[in-house]
C-alpha cells in the first residue's frame, strides 16, 4: 500500500491511499505500531506533507561503497551515525530554503537516500528479525550544507545537516510487502533536467536489516523513528567543478517503488 499524509479541505491531517486525482482514500487505524484499512471514504488532497511525522531522524553517513570513493573516505568498520531535528521534514512539493548563512559562499548539497520508517517499537532486534519492525520504505533527501559540515561545525555533523527543510521526504509511506528487497533498489537524482546520481542499494556498505540491528543494540527505537541509511554517489560536492543548490533549482528524486518526490529550491 503506498500511504500519504495530508491535509483536507477542513485543514485536518489525514492518512489515505492516494487516487491521483486530486482526492486520497482514507484510511483508518493506527499507520504506526497497527494496522490501517480502506474507508471507501474520499477526501480533498489539500496539501501532501512528510509521509510521517518524525519521531526522530536518525542517519547513516558514508554507507555506499562508491560514495566512500569519490570523498576519499576510507570504508567504515561501523556505521557512521548522526541526526537530523525534526524540523527538518517537509513533504512532496514544498520548497527546499536555502538559509542566508548558508549561502556565501554557495555550499548546499542534494544527497538521495532510501529512508526507513520504524512501526514497531525495536530494541537489541536480530539481522534476521530487523525487517518484521518496518512500518514502510519512503524516500528522503539528506539535505547538506558543506563547510557547515566540515568546517563549522564542531567536528560533528548535525549543524550542517539540520537546517529547516533539509529533509524532504515523501511521496508516499510504501509498505514493506510493494518492496521485498530494500537491497535492489535504483536510485537516481535529477537537478534541472540533468542526472546527478544514478546508483542501487546493492551499493550499500552496511544493509537495512544490519542498521537495524546496530541502531538498536541498547537503544529503543521507538515507532515514527525514520533512519535515512546513506546516499550513493554523485553528489555535488565531490564533482569537478562543483556543483552546490541555487535559488529557482528543481530536485527530482526517484527510487524503485517508491515514486519520485520533488521539490523546488528556495533562498531564504
Amino acid at each position: 500500500m503506498r500511504i500519504i499524509r495530508f491535509l483536507n479541505d477542513a485543514g485536518e491531517t489525514c492518512h489515505g491511499h492516494d487516487e491521483h486525482d486530486g482526492t486520497a482514500e482514507l484510511l483508518e487505524g493506527r499507520l504506526l505500531g497497527g494496522k490501517v484499512k480502506p474507508t471507501g471514504k474520499r477526501a480533498v488532497v489539500m496539501k501532501r506533507l512528510a509521509p510521517v511525522d518524525p519521531r526522530v531522524i536518525l542517519c547513516i553517513g558514508l554507507n555506499y561503497r562508491q560514495h566512500a570513493a569519490e570523498t576519499g573516505a576510507a570504508i567504515p568498520q561501523w556505521p557512521v551515525l548522526f541526526m537530523k531535528n525534526p524540523s527538518t521534514a517537509i513533504g512532496p512539493s514544498e520548497a527546499i530554503v536555502l538559509p542566508k548563512i548558508c549561502m556565501d559562499p554557495p555550499e548546499v548539497d542534494y544527497e538521495c537516500e532510501l529512508a526507513v520508517v520504524i512501526g514497531r517499537a525495536a530494541k537489541n532486534v536480530s539481522e534476521a528479525e530487523a525487517l518484521k519492525h518496518v512500518a514502510g520504505y519512503m524516500i528522503a533527501n539528506d539535505v547538506s550544507a558543506r563547510l557547515w559540515q566540515k568546517d563549522r561545525g564542531g567536528s560533528q555533523w548535525c549543524r550542517g545537516k539540520g537546517f529547516d527543510t533539509f529533509c524532504p521526504m515523501g511521496p508516499a509511506l510504501v509498505t514493506p510487502d510493494e518492496v521485498p528487497d530494500p537491497q535492489k533498489l535504483q536510485l537516481t537524482t535529477t537537478l534541472n533536467g540533468q542526472v546527478m546520481q544514478d546508483s542501487n542499494t546493492s551499493d550499500m556498505i552496511f544493509t537495512v536489516a544490519q542498521l537495524i540491528a546496530f541502531l538498536s543494540s541498547g537503544v529503543t527505537l521507538l515507532p515514527g523513528t525514520v533512519i535515512l541509511t546513506g546516499t550513493p554517489s554523485g553528489v555535488g560536492m565531490a564533482r569537478s567543478p562543483q556543483v552546490f543548490l541555487q535559488d529557482g533549482d528543481k530536485l527530482e528524486l526517484s527510487i524503485t517503488s517508491l515514486g519520485t518526490l520533488v521539490n523546488p529550491i528556495k533562498a531564504e
